[in-house]
């Protein structure tokens, strides 16, 4: 019997100034989302959203040689406490994974803390690359004029 290889999620967190709900919204804006998911090399993303419980999402980030799709379907959308969404896309093999996002009060005062937790990722490779994707975008997100 061969056993099925459990890769650990990952744990992504920023402190950024501006309100829970404000942060929130960013993530189900199309506008704001091809502002913020450009990560390594991304020159812009292109989103459609049915942002809804059980609705789908679709995420294109475009690089200078090729272009990326992210899809997936919103698991929950408690404004302005959490999201969980399904995440596919060539960087998990096509396979489906978790992504729980958080939104906390920030240590400092105007500040919201944004926890992305990502799950079920297939290998190393996907655990590594998701790391460093959604540290990016969540460097973007916090440059961005919020408010």
């Amino acid at each position: 019997m061969t056993g099925i290889a459990v890769f650990p999620g990952i744990t992504v967190r920023r402190e950024i100034e501006a309100s829970a709900e404000e942060l929130f919204d960013a993530w189900l804006d199309p506008d704001a989302i091809a502002i913020w998911m450009c990560p390594m090399g991304v020159t812009h993303s292109v989103a459609r959203l049915d942002a809804r419980e059980g609705g789908h999402f679709e995420v294109t980030m475009h690089a200078l040689s090729e272009s990326y799709w992210h899809r997936g379907v919103y698991q929950c959308i408690d404004r302005p406490r959490q999201l969980v969404f399904t995440w596919i896309s060539a960087a998990t093999h096509e396979t489906e994974s978790l992504v729980t996002v958080d939104f906390r009060a920030g240590r400092r005062s105007g500040f919201t803390e944004i926890v992305v937790t990502h799950e079920r990722l297939p290998d190393q490779e996907a655990v590594a690359s998701h790391a460093e994707g959604w540290s990016g975008a969540l460097e973007l997100l916090g440059n961005m004029h919020i408010g």
